[in-house]
């Protein structure tokens, strides 16, 4: 273990942190013009069964995730990780941190969405024993964020 990785930390989200989250998320491609993030962002504050947590390395952050849970189904949204930082098993902390949180809340099963294209994600998933359901996801925009 480098001196880099004994700093890292998750904590929860902090509003002192808006304005890294989402540059990290551009940084990552994780946002797109019709979502805005500072709405995700307030939205998710409003979450009573959810978190919404950050990775630190020393002062920087490095990364964040968005676990929900609805009653019957744990979801994972805006999984990002600095490219600078990635295949370091930083994305497997995150989701070992967000698995836990949704088993103390006696979450049975996580549902997640992955954009099809994205196989470095897809296989990102896989190794941590997620696999493609036979399931079609459905939406529809019921509040226009611009």
């Amino acid at each position: 273990m480098d001196s880099k990785s004994t700093q890292d930390r998750v904590l929860p989200f902090e509003e002192r942190y808006r304005a890294d989250v989402i540059a990290l998320w551009e940084k990552c491609g994780l946002t797109r013009p019709w979502n805005d993030p500072d709405k995700d962002i307030d939205r998710k504050q409003t979450d009573e069964n959810g978190a919404f947590f950050v990775l630190l390395r020393g002062d920087r952050l490095i990364g964040s995730v968005m676990a929900g849970y609805d009653g019957h189904r744990g979801s994972i949204n805006y999984l990002s990780v600095d490219p600078e930082c990635q295949t370091a098993g930083l994305g497997k902390m995150l989701m070992s941190r967000c698995e836990a949180f949704l088993v103390a809340k006696g979450c049975p099963k996580i549902n997640l969405m992955v954009r099809q294209d994205n196989d470095k994600v897809l296989r990102f998933y896989e190794q941590l024993g997620y696999a493609e359901e036979s399931a079609v996801s459905l939406g529809k925009r019921l509040i226009p964020d611009i």
